[in-house]
């Protein structure tokens, strides 16, 4: 059973950056796809950026693209998730999640994945 424990989330300014971290049980050992995704209080959850744990392929939200950038590290079995030029409107929860992959992308839906960690959050003020 996949585990996955978040880190890395804290207060900003607007334009601060931040990478979150998402420790990811047998990254180095199993095809997965790993998911960032947020969700603020009253929000739907937001699918983010995904990677393909085998092949380092990487998909991303219209709305993040160019602001988050996604990235794995098999030696440390992390995944990372870094975040620049945020907004207040980024405040959220921000959460992975992992998947054993079945198509040929990693999808950005949040209901594909089934293992979820618990979340790091991200406040940034004006």
């Amino acid at each position: 059973q996949v585990q996955l424990v978040e880190s890395g989330g804290g207060s900003v300014l607007t334009g601060g950056s931040l990478r979150l971290s998402c420790e990811v049980s047998s990254l180095n050992s199993t095809s997965l796809c790993v998911g960032w995704f947020r969700q603020a209080p009253g929000q739907a959850r937001l699918g983010l950026a995904t990677i393909r744990s085998t092949t380092g392929q990487e998909d991303y939200a219209a709305s993040g693209k160019g602001r988050f950038t996604i990235s794995q590290d098999n030696d440390k079995n992390t995944v990372y998730l870094q975040a620049n030029n945020l907004e207040p409107a980024d405040s959220a929860m921000y959460y992975c999640a992992a998947n054993g992959p079945k198509w040929g992308y990693c999808p950005l839906a949040y209901y594909y994945y089934g293992t979820w960690g618990q979340g790091t959050q991200v406040t940034v003020s004006s």
